[in-house]
């Protein structure tokens, strides 16, 4: 793959910066632009090395990138799509890095004018911290990366972008916008409300006895409300039938609790345990 020209990079956070130091590290952009709304963030980005050049103007910022990786927040993205849309050069590819897929996708798919077009994207990686300090260039090895094509999109783009994210050290997986909400409910949307419940429901006179267990299960309740709002909101329907799920394994428990049945407590750990075992991580 050729080194590409100029890439643009629409917020420079956790993601946007990790995937500007990639492409430089890897020598896959000759110039990277870091588009933001706070000078502070702009700033750490280009010292850090992940972008070239920095600018809060966003019309001129994209204005020479064929390629943009729009990484704001979920409630933000479809607006700075279009945004984008409208002062990069005609026919440029526009892609996501959003936690959620559908909205998104059905907000722009094939509505972009000039010829531009979307392909969506995800990035499962990052943690409970955002901002271009915590970025780290291998970020994404190892880590799946999902790519949702639909009817609209071409097949070069999809092969440009499956390339990329290959060479940012990402495992690329193919999936329909409906099967990453559907999957990402369950094995992220529901932890991290569960974790805030959890974390919510602890009275301030205990938090002296709170050990490892506690923290360790209630570590990503400290990501930020107001982008996890959007995320919970954006997928509230698959989010809602995950916790359908949750709440009866909860019912399990608290059924076999009441009737003192040691043998049914047991198979649940027991059930956890395998579950948990055969996770890589």
């Amino acid at each position: 793959m050729k080194p590409l020209e100029n890439v643009a990079i629409v917020g420079v956070g956790l993601i946007g910066a990790s995937i500007g130091l990639a492409l430089r590290e890897r020598k896959l952009a000759k110039r990277v632009v870091g588009i933001g709304r706070r000078q502070s963030s702009l700033r750490v980005a280009r010292q850090m090395g992940a972008v070239d050049t920095t600018t809060i103007n966003l019309a001129r910022g994209v204005a020479d990138c064929p390629l943009i990786f729009v990484c704001t927040p979920v409630g933000q993205i479809p607006e700075h799509i279009r945004q984008v849309a409208d002062h990069c050069p005609e026919g440029s590819l526009i892609t996501d890095v959003g936690s959620t897929k559908q909205v998104i996708v059905e907000s722009v798919d094939g509505k972009l004018p000039r010829g531009c077009r979307f392909l969506g994207g995800h990035p499962i990686a990052g943690g409970e911290r955002s901002g271009p300090a915590y970025a780290r260039a291998d970020l994404f090895e190892g880590r799946i990366t999902v790519l949702t094509p639909t009817k609209n999109t071409r097949a070069e783009d999809f092969d440009t972008l499956w390339e990329l994210w290959a060479r940012l050290g990402a495992v690329v997986v193919r999936m329909s916008p409906e099967e990453h909400d559907h999957a990402l409910a369950i094995t992220s949307h529901l932890p991290h409300l569960v974790a805030s419940a959890l974390a919510g429901m602890m009275p301030e006179h205990l938090m002296r006895f709170v050990g490892t267990g506690f923290l360790d299960t209630t570590r990503i309740a400290a990501g930020s409300p107001e982008l996890w709002r959007d995320i919970f909101l954006q997928n509230r329907t698959n989010l809602q039938e995950a916790l359908r799920l949750f709440q009866a394994k909860l019912a399990q428990f608290a059924q076999a609790l009441a009737k003192n049945d040691a043998q049914t407590i047991q198979a649940l750990l027991e059930e956890g345990k395998r579950h948990r075992d055969a996770l890589a991580g």
